[in-house]
């Protein structure tokens, strides 16, 4: 999803509480990375690996100036004979400290395992967010592991991924949404018009 439809997803959510949630969460992600500078660490579920995400915010980091956006991808399996930042397992999660960030992202339940290294994480200082789209009873211990949380689920108006396209648009805006009106739709076309121009490069 570009930046376009991503800004014409948003005006056909305003006033709804998904374009408040996600804003709120992907405000408290900005702020966890910006502030501590510790690193954000991205996990998804052992059947689902949010590479779309993933690079999101890698584009986002990159056009908003805001490097430590870019996330480390956490993978349940590393293939042989991967780029080194795609070769980062599950015991990055239990060497995490104080001043990184812990996204999990998951599609459905998460499990013991997954969940035991998200407990590690925390317990060694990290700050673990999360976007549940398990919903429901399935994402209840995520939830209660996570400082902050955004569930998704299955029977939402949204899907988790376009709920991950809002998030990561949202995590890279340097300022609040400024009042409706005829500047703030042609601020919003000018900066479409120059991320589009211009787009970063994409290690994913």
């Amino acid at each position: 999803m570009d930046a376009v439809r991503v800004a014409l997803l948003r005006e056909a959510l305003a006033g709804t509480e998904w374009l408040r949630t996600t804003r709120h969460f992907a405000g408290t992600l900005r702020t966890s990375v910006t502030r501590h500078g510790g690193g954000l660490l991205l996990v998804g579920s052992p059947r689902y690996e949010p590479w779309h995400l993933a690079a999101h915010l890698d584009d986002e980091a990159a056009w908003s100036g805001l490097p430590e956006l870019s996330p480390t991808l956490v993978r349940h399996r590393v293939p042989d004979g991967v780029p080194a930042h795609l070769a980062v397992g599950l015991g990055r999660l239990e060497a995490a400290r104080r001043g990184e960030t812990l996204l999990v992202v998951t599609a459905e339940e998460p499990g013991e395992g997954l969940l035991e290294r998200v407990h590690d994480a925390r317990r060694g200082g990290a700050t673990v967010l999360a976007l549940d789209g398990a919903g429901g009873d399935e994402g209840r211990d995520l939830r209660a592991l996570a400082h902050d949380a955004l569930p998704v689920p299955a029977a939402a108006e949204l899907d988790l991924d376009t709920v991950q396209h809002l998030v990561s648009a949202a995590a890279g805006e340097n300022a609040p949404p400024a009042p409706r009106g005829r500047h703030r739709f042609l601020d919003r076309l000018a900066r479409l018009a120059e991320q589009l121009s211009a787009p970063p490069p994409t290690r994913w």
